[in-house]
């Protein structure tokens, strides 16, 4: 983490996922993300999600021509 580095709430990272709070959720109780513990409140770092998002990007195919 940089000191310019945000902290997310599991609402606002749900929002730059364009997904639900449970998706969310349910990837921190998995431990699939890592994730910041503030007494009760958690946190994801941005460059955590960034990377999170770099990690399950897919690469295109390249195409078969037709014989």
């Amino acid at each position: 983490m940089t000191a310019l580095d945000a902290l997310l709430t599991i609402d606002e990272t749900a929002k730059r996922l364009r997904t639900s709070e449970r998706f969310v959720r349910r990837l921190i109780e998995e431990r699939r993300i890592a994730y910041v513990k503030l007494g009760t409140h958690v946190r994801i770092e941005e460059s955590v999600l960034s990377a999170y998002i770099a990690a399950h990007r897919v690469a295109p195919t390249p195409m078969r021509r037709a014989a």
